[in-house]
């Protein structure tokens, strides 16, 4: 509806019209008095001061009418306010959308840094479980080199106090104690037992066992001879 059309301006416009219909005729009376009287000019001020009131209250009063049309007019249907209502309704649609963005890709960085710590903690297991078995490699190395120099000093100490071929001091060359043939022996065996330094002059004891695996007792200061008997262990 046109302002101009509202009921509430045609009431107005009438009361406007009348204040200044009755405003003109009050001047027209004023200036017929003026030259009958000598003194009009008092009483022209006097007169004219309500005309000026009157006339600035017409004014007035069509100004107010002008705001009251103005603010009785209703302001969401001017371009102004649906361009801004629109554009508001589109901001708050891109806020939506980029708030869905957000919490998708909020969701994804979640799932992916749970699923690299449980890889990272696989990782530290797999780390652990190797570490465990470097140590037990290692200890299982240790072992083996233990038993090595165990079976070496094992096999030391055998080579030791195993007699061969030949005339052996005892205290010298080898240990004194029970010595006893390896394996059974020929016919052909020989041993001795001497006392040392004599060079085999004097014979404390000898044999030939002819079979068997014979066993001889023998004491520091003695030597003992052995030919064809193969090795002797002691016992």
């Amino acid at each position: 509806m046109d302002r101009t059309d509202h009921p509430s301006s045609r009431r107005s416009g009438a009361a406007l019209a009348g204040a200044w219909t009755r405003a003109t005729t009050s001047f027209r009376r004023d200036r017929s008095d003026i030259g009958a009287d000598s003194s009009a000019p008092e009483r022209q001020k006097s007169r004219t001061k309500p005309i000026v009131m009157a006339v600035a209250g017409v004014a007035l009063f069509a100004g107010g009418l002008g705001i009251g049309g103005a603010v009785a007019s209703d302001p969401t249907s001017s371009d102004e306010y649906v361009a801004l209502a629109s554009a508001k309704t589109g901001v708050e649609e891109d806020y939506e959308s980029l708030q869905e963005d957000y919490d998708t890709m909020s969701s994804g960085l979640q799932d992916r840094h749970t699923e690299l710590q449980k890889r990272e903690d696989e990782v530290s297991a797999a780390e652990k479980a190797l570490e465990e078995r470097e140590d037990d490699a290692k200890e299982a190395e240790d072992a083996v080199k233990k038993r090595e120099e165990a079976v070496t000093g094992a096999e030391q100490k055998k080579a030791e106090n195993t007699i061969r071929e030949g005339t052996w001091t005892v205290g010298v060359d080898i240990d004194p104690g029970t010595y006893r043939s390896t394996d059974d022996v020929g016919s052909s065996c020989y041993w001795a037992i001497l006392t040392s330094g004599t060079n085999g002059d004097d014979i404390i004891a000898n044999d030939i066992p002819g079979g068997g695996r014979p066993s001889v007792t023998l004491a520091e200061g003695q030597d003992f001879e052995t030919k064809r008997c193969g090795t002797w262990e002691l016992q």
